[in-house]
């Protein structure tokens, strides 16, 4: 079971970053306009040229992570590699273009809500570069730090009525959460989300400290982002064509990697108690 937990990890930034490298060869852009923006990159050559370039350092990063599940020396250049591929994007969030001004700014969060969970790759690579120097109780908070910050600030935004009306057409067509629309009004039903979240990083934090809730804590945490994936099935337009996501694809399929972050939690747990 342990062997699965610290595999497992690098197999879904795998899958994420390979199908997220797609997306860009083939002129999707994820995001990263808004994030050029912030370092001044206007001209349409250069933005593609640079969109390439991403595309080729996601392609890396997922092939340094299936090298990493049989090569333990791929394991430092993979985590490098994380470090500084979430630096750049995470860096824009210093600058005012990700923030809703109607909502009074920061931190009403608008396109930087797909920026907010390169902090997930950024934690990964700082684990897998000192997890042999950091004592696993550090790395089980260090790993709850992304998991509760997006579940803190995103699940936050659901009280608002611009972020209820947004995921609408998402959650309107998931079977497992359609349903709130029959009970509930659109914002309700948001509200509703919203709590669900709130509610599991706050299970999981008093999870680290109180063993009987941790497991509780995990599952909560983890059925919030194995929900998100349901959208790539249900969600038409999470695809562009067969294997090629859309710009909202990337926005979901970036989630496994905060389902990396929970096992990454579990394996460290293990540690933490046999110690």
């Amino acid at each position: 079971m342990s062997f699965f937990l610290r595999k497992l990890p690098f197999a879904l930034v795998g899958v994420a970053c390979a199908l997220i490298a797609v997306a860009l060869f083939s002129g999707q852009w994820g995001g990263l306009k808004r994030v050029f923006e912030f370092y001044g990159v206007a001209n349409e050559g250069v933005v593609a040229s640079i969109r390439l370039l991403s595309a080729f350092a996601f392609s890396a990063v997922a092939i340094l992570s299936v090298l990493a599940l049989c090569l333990e020396r791929a394991v430092k250049p993979l985590a490098i590699f994380l470090i500084l591929l979430s630096l750049v994007p995470l860096l824009s969030l210093l600058g005012s273009d990700h923030w809703i001004d109607s909502l009074g700014g920061f931190p009403a969060i608008g396109s930087g809500q797909g920026v907010i969970k390169y902090f997930s790759l950024l934690v990964l690579g700082i684990t897998w570069l000192y997890r042999d120097s950091l004592s696993p109780q550090k790395l089980i908070w260090l790993n709850y730090f992304p998991v509760g910050l997006v579940l803190l600030w995103i699940g936050g935004m659901k009280f608002t009525a611009l972020e209820a009306q947004g995921i609408e057409s998402l959650v309107s067509t998931s079977p497992l959460l359609s349903w709130l629309y029959n009970l509930f009004s659109v914002q309700t039903a948001s509200n509703l989300i919203g709590i669900y979240d709130l509610v599991a990083l706050i299970v999981l934090a008093l999870g680290i400290y109180i063993r009987k809730l941790f497991c509780l804590g995990v599952l909560l945490c983890a059925a919030v982002f194995i929900t998100t994936q349901t959208f790539l099935y249900t969600f038409s337009g999470s695809w562009v064509s067969p294997g090629q996501l859309s710009g909202s694809g990337i926005f979901i399929i970036k989630d496994l990697w905060f389902i990396a972050n929970l096992l990454v939690i579990l394996s460290f747990r293990g540690v933490a108690i046999k110690a």
